[in-house]
């Protein structure tokens, strides 16, 4: 047998394989979804957003009879409408890791989420939680548990793991410059090969950042929160 032959046959021997590979993911789908499995949810935001009225996640009981008198357009899906409806499908929990926090629409979430009864948890950096609009301060005066980084490096995370099932993660961070002028993105996924590296880093930054294991005897004195960077990156 020829060389030119034995590589044709080895060629041949190779793109069937694929094809069979990709038959059997097919046929594999095909079988999910008659007995009623659904593949792991996977949606894309990409920011800026159109402006829109979003109260009605926070009144749900408005009416057509009696609608938000706001000028912004109303019954428009948005990327941050999309985002909002997912972080608000929480139930059992929250755990939120953000560089930069100054929305005051998704603080609003964040707090609404609590007074169902929701566990919130949320890591932030040091830095941003003081500038000048941020939320943090807002969450904590609410009960909200925070945790800053206690290191000299930027927390710069943006993640959020919903129910401990539902990861939303990607560029954006939580601030009104992001979500109305940049450009970002956002990844929300229910893959658990995905959700569950996260939730570990999760975990990972909550504990490390524990003021009970850097002040171990006594109270975080008053001093111990950094003063801004002198250089401060973009948001």
């Amino acid at each position: 047998m020829s060389f030119r032959h034995t590589v044709k046959i080895i060629g041949l021997g190779a793109l069937a394989l694929t094809l069979s590979v990709e038959w059997l993911d097919w046929l594999l789908r095909r079988l999910r979804s008659r007995h009623g499995h659904r593949s792991p949810l996977k949606e894309v935001l990409f920011f800026p957003t159109a402006l829109t009225c979003v109260e009605h996640f926070f009144k749900p009981d408005t009416t057509f009879a009696s609608p938000c008198p706001c000028p912004l357009p109303h019954g428009l899906e948005t990327s941050l409408t999309g985002l909002l409806r997912h972080l608000l499908s929480a139930s059992v929990s929250l755990d939120l890791c953000i560089f930069a926090f100054s929305s005051q629409d998704l603080s609003r979430a964040v707090l609404l989420l609590q007074s169902r009864g929701v566990a919130v948890r949320v890591v932030t950096d040091k830095d941003y939680m003081r500038i000048s609009g941020s939320q943090i301060g807002t969450l904590r005066n609410a009960g909200i548990c925070v945790r800053h980084e206690m290191g000299s490096v930027y927390m710069h995370h943006k993640f959020a793991v919903i129910d401990g099932r539902r990861l939303i993660t990607g560029s954006l961070n939580w601030t009104l410059a992001a979500i109305q002028s940049n450009k970002e993105n956002i990844l929300v996924t229910e893959e658990p090969d995905l959700v569950l590296p996260f939730t570990r880093e999760f975990q990972l930054l909550w504990d490390s950042n524990d003021p009970a294991r850097h002040f171990p005897r006594a109270s975080p004195p008053s001093g111990t929160l950094a003063h801004l960077r002198e250089s401060t990156p973009p948001v």
